[in-house]
């Protein structure tokens, strides 16, 4: 069975990190990398998510052993592949500097209803926010007609806001 011990230590020979390298990255002692590495103790909570960024793993998949599948940020499906589009959802996501979060998740068939009708999207005129005034969704469903799925707009301004527009 691996450890999680076992998978730190894979994973920083991996990486070509001796353990007082690891240890020094971590701002912590060699013997601790020892005794993490030899299942005597466990990181840290808070020492997770650096250690998993310079192991270049996700903190889930250090504890699980896990890896996350990794799809291409974007897909192009041959037709025979496509959802129905009645079967899609339009995913929008904001996190703003300030730690706001706004989670926008509308089936495609209703977007694409509302800009044949000329009704507009009420859920996408946030107040406060304009990272979302620029995003043109009769694009965004030209491009899911043409079978385009996955990660379509990803933008993270210099002022920490983040914009994420997904289609699945």
């Amino acid at each position: 069975m691996e450890t999680l011990g076992r998978r730190i230590a894979a994973l920083r020979r991996e990486r070509g990190l001796k353990q007082d390298e690891l240890a020094a990255m971590l701002d912590i002692s060699a013997q601790a990398v020892s005794k993490w590495e030899n299942d005597q103790t466990c990181p840290d909570i808070s020492a997770l998510p650096k250690l998993a960024e310079i192991l270049g793993v996700t903190v889930d998949e250090l504890l699980s052993g896990r890896k996350e599948e990794t799809q291409p940020a974007v897909q192009i499906l041959p037709p025979a592949q496509r959802k129905d589009i009645k079967d899609m959802i339009l995913r929008i996501t904001v996190d703003s500097s300030e730690g706001d979060k706004v989670r926008v998740n509308l089936p495609v068939v209703l977007v694409q209803a509302a800009l044949e009708t000329g009704v507009k999207m009420p859920g996408l005129e946030i107040s406060g926010s304009s990272a979302l005034k620029d995003i043109d969704l009769q694009q965004v469903m030209t491009l899911i007609q043409q079978g385009v799925v996955g990660n379509l707009v990803e933008i993270e301004s210099a002022g920490g806001d983040t914009v994420r527009v997904f289609v699945e």
